[in-house]
């Protein structure tokens, strides 16, 4: 049979050895081809990104529009941003992908004339959110057009300025929606001036005992190092783990109408100054598994006890789609509130409740009916929020593997010179 020449022919991949015995001519031949081929995969990359469904390419935005900003009057001001980040790649801007918040509010930004550069609009955000996580109150400062005249401005008024949410919530996809603006000093920062920041995360009750819950989260609360309770982030430059939390609170928030406690829907609720790279989600991964009883409440002392234990052991992290960035708290500087942005974005979360309302009430009447036909309940509702893979026989946490200890990730990065340490500092590390 003759082969189809349009069957692509299949990549062959040298080893060491082999390329060290080529001639100078025929490596120099495969790092063209290979160039060649980059060149191609960021070609198809860029094509394939610009085709993204209801994307609006900032650059092209950019382009399109011709706004003379050289005359406009800047103001700095605060915006309360509510949303869903299931279908996004996370908070920050992503050279890879345009699904992300950022790239969808600065390309809201650009297309509403608001900001002329990123660079220029001295923005902050108060909290980076991964891949999945929502948020219900997050916050960004930035410097954007104003309306009104310069003594306007300067005297803090408000009065026939443009209304910024409508403006934006315009042209943002449904599952962002500006709440709130709110008039701020040119160096408030929405990072730096957060005075606390609170998370939520939901899950149901399925086989957990919420009493030994509450039991371990309460050795959380206070000032600790977090170090086996978070992802370290050494190669940016992050040694100290040392965070507060002042308060954590467990309950029940929706009881099933069926009476089956195992489908009633809890949230944990974390109020801190400032939290480490997947801290909430290393904080319930530990809690879900003493809740399972596989672990003791007091396995949480002693991985606060970083001089007994300062090897994190490897853990899975609880899914990040229940987490929610639900509060960003700021001294009271006059936030303004439209009624009727308010009732808009309260129409569209009802539109997605009832879809998703609808969803669960059709698979609980189909696990009610299949629950009748097994002698045991099935309760493993609140297991499958634990990532990764899941052992047969349970291991327990300091029996396990153990990640490297921050004293030898930071001398890891000092000798690939990736960190510099301050002066202070390096004889500590030593």
């Amino acid at each position: 049979m003759a082969q189809n020449p349009a069957r692509k022919q299949k990549r062959k991949t040298y080893t060491k050895e082999e390329l060290q015995e080529l001639s100078k001519e025929e490596l120099i031949s495969r790092v063209l081809q290979l160039e060649a081929y980059n060149t191609q995969l960021k070609c198809s990359l860029t094509k394939r990104l610009s085709e993204v469904e209801n994307t609006v390419s900032i650059e092209e935005t950019k382009r399109k529009r011709a706004f003379d900003f050289s005359n406009c009057i800047k103001r700095h001001i605060m915006l309360k941003v509510l949303y869903l980040g299931w279908n996004y790649q996370g908070l920050a801007t992503q050279e890879d992908s345009t699904k992300t918040i950022e790239h969808e509010l600065f390309a809201a930004l650009y297309k509403t004339c608001l900001v002329e550069s990123r660079e220029t609009a001295n923005y902050h955000r108060c909290g980076r959110t991964d891949k999945g996580v929502s948020a219900f109150c997050q916050a960004f400062t930035l410097d954007v057009r104003s309306n009104l005249t310069e003594e306007e401005v300067h005297s803090g008024s408000t009065n026939s300025e443009l209304p910024y949410p409508k403006l934006l919530n315009r042209v943002l996809p449904s599952d962002i929606r500006v709440l709130s603006w709110t008039p701020v000093p040119q160096g408030f920062s929405a990072r730096f001036d957060c005075k606390s920041r609170t998370y939520k995360y939901f899950f149901p009750r399925g086989n957990l005992d919420l009493q030994r819950i509450s039991e371990a989260a309460c050795y959380l609360v206070g000032s600790h190092d977090f170090r086996n309770l978070c992802k370290m982030d050494v190669k940016n430059g992050v040694i100290n783990y040392i965070r507060e939390i002042l308060s954590i609170e467990l309950k029940v928030v929706s009881e099933d109408p069926a009476k089956v406690v195992s489908y009633d829907v809890c949230v944990l609720t974390v109020k801190g100054k400032g939290f480490l790279w997947h801290q909430i989600r290393c904080i319930v991964g530990v809690l879900f598994l003493i809740g399972q009883g596989k672990e003791e409440p007091t396995v949480i002392k002693d991985l606060l006890n970083v001089d007994i234990n300062p090897q994190k052991p490897q853990y899975c992290l609880a899914n990040e789609v229940p987490l929610n960035l639900f509060h960003c708290e700021f001294d009271e500087m006059g936030e303004i509130v439209d009624n009727d942005t308010l009732i808009s974005v309260i129409h569209e979360l009802q539109r997605i409740w009832t879809i998703n309302a609808v969803k669960t009430t059709m698979v609980r009447s189909m696990l009610c009916c299949l629950q009748e036909n097994i002698e045991q309940n099935a309760n493993e509702q609140s297991s499958c929020l634990l990532d990764g893979v899941k052992r047969k026989v349970y291991q327990p946490l300091f029996e396990r593997p153990k990640c490297d200890s921050l004293d030898e990730r930071i001398q890891h990065y000092i000798k690939k010179k990736k960190i510099e340490l301050p002066e202070n500092e390096r004889e500590n590390a030593k």
